[in-house]
């Protein structure tokens, strides 16, 4: 009876605990954080960025800052092709891009295509990062890359609009997981960031399904979740 009790105790306890967790993370974003929903400039590590109103926040939201810099950490060789998924601001393509990367960027929100090229205008990278507006993979159709870097919306659900593809997709994790393969050139390895607070357990899943090999790269404990960066590459042998 104990054990059984215990059981049903935990099955309640995490699921409130995250419920808990998203509800003040909605409150800090949307209330006590001015820069939320606001055109703001944020810096890191000396890059600027331009973030529009409607677009992710790097910064404010941690993962896409914690990816820039495990992308600064790389080393990557000059003309490694590179692909930024979900570009958001373009960070990600942007700190690629000043390793010598030559990058497309893609995002289906609009707005976030716009920031994004705002953004490579301002770095003066423009020569290195091709912005593009789209679903997925759809506009690198029949093109490989050395690198792709994702961040995923971390949630199950039909986005409310534009701004909520950053959040919450039907369908994504069972498309990009079936698509990966073909946009990985050979030895070709794929960066993706994962929040402890989402359902990105299904994405890992589903990759192992698809006979990748998953395995986390780098792990960041931020109290209210944790943010792991795998890599992924073909092959799960």
């Amino acid at each position: 009876m104990q054990l059984t009790d215990k059981t049903a105790h935990q099955g309640w306890l995490q699921p409130f605990l995250r419920a808990m967790a998203r509800t003040w993370l909605t409150f800090r974003y949307q209330v006590l954080d001015r820069r939320h929903g606001r055109m703001v400039i944020e810096t890191i590590d000396d890059v600027p960025l331009i973030v529009l109103p409607g677009v992710f926040n790097p910064a404010l939201f941690r993962s896409g800052e914690f990816m820039a810099r495990i992308i600064a950490g790389l080393q990557l060789p000059p003309g490694t092709r590179v692909l930024d998924l979900g570009t958001g601001s373009g960070v990600g393509a942007i700190f690629a891009a000043h390793q010598g990367a030559q990058v497309t960027a893609v995002d289906i929100n609009p707005e976030a295509a716009r920031c994004a090229q705002i953004n490579v205008l301002l770095n003066d990278l423009a020569d290195r990062i091709i912005v593009v507006e789209g679903d997925l993979f759809a506009p690198v159709n029949g093109q490989q890359f050395d690198l792709i870097l994702f961040n995923p919306p971390y949630y199950r659900g039909r986005p409310a609009d534009d701004p909520d593809h950053a959040w919450r997709s039907q369908d994504i994790f069972e498309r990009f997981a079936s698509e990966l393969d073909s946009h990985m050139s050979p030895g070709g390895r794929c960066l993706i960031v994962l929040s402890s607070d989402g359902d990105g357990d299904q994405l890992l899943a589903l990759l192992g399904q698809a006979e990748f090999a998953v395995r986390p790269l780098a792990s960041k404990n931020l109290i209210n979740e944790v943010l792991t960066i795998y890599e992924v590459k073909q092959g799960a042998g």
